[in-house]
């Protein structure tokens, strides 16, 4: 049995079915490992979210969409090798990006002290080795450079790369993850900002729209 497997034991019934059939419908395979970390990132959430209110989803079987296979619809995208992400509350998508991708060099930066008291939680009970919590403002952050800068809900895209200009590799990209209505936001990009990318998500279990917006220096491909 491994070490996750009794808080994993916790989850109600729906839960695990939910979480494969999500990840199959989305063309995602991962090993009995990530499957299990995955899994018991859930149950630690639920946990500690009775506690300390970490999200204001409460029904773990939603977690499973609006976090978990949310955060996976990304990973096509995310190659690293080294991924800051922004604002990045209790560790999404950060946490589900560096448990599918082992060789990714995942920084989660958040001001929040309880979220990141629950990063660091999360990294050790899942094994994590590959993910570094960092509690900081983004505006006092600084002396590292990042192939992808990525947020999830953190703000607008105006202040996201503005609060973050100094922190992608002069050829790294700024990945937004957003909901619908984001033009008028593009529409406001800085000069010197340009959308390379956009891609449209279609997340498991969800209505709602989400989409991918990238993000780069003019210039840069």
């Amino acid at each position: 049995m491994s070490a996750l497997q009794p808080l994993i034991d916790l989850l109600p019934s729906g839960v695990t079915p939910k979480l494969d059939q999500g990840l199959a419908d989305l063309g995602i395979s991962v090993t009995t490992t990530q499957r299990e970390q995955l899994l018991g990132l859930l149950a630690l959430l639920h946990k500690w979210n009775r506690a300390y209110n970490l999200t204001a989803v409460r029904d773990v079987e939603e977690m499973v969409s609006r976090h978990v296979l949310d955060s996976a619809a990304v990973a096509p995208y995310v190659h690293g090798p080294e991924l800051l992400d922004v604002g990045a509350g209790p560790g999404l998508p950060g946490l589900v990006l560096a448990i599918m991708n082992p060789e990714l060099r995942v920084t989660l930066l958040d001001s929040n002290g309880k979220k990141v008291r629950f990063q660091r939680q999360a990294v050790m009970e899942l094994s994590l080795t590959n993910v570094t919590p960092t509690q900081a403002r983004v505006e006092q952050f600084a002396g590292q450079s990042f192939d992808q800068v990525i947020s999830r809900a953190f703000a607008s895209l105006v202040d996201f790369v503005t609060m973050t200009h100094s922190l992608p590799a002069a050829d790294g990209q700024w990945l937004a993850m957003k909901g619908p209505g984001a033009d008028d936001e593009l529409r406001e990009l800085p000069d010197g900002i340009a959308l390379s990318e956009r891609h449209l998500l279609n997340v498991p279990f969800e209505t709602a729209e989400r989409q991918l917006l990238i993000l780069t220096p003019k210039g840069v491909a």
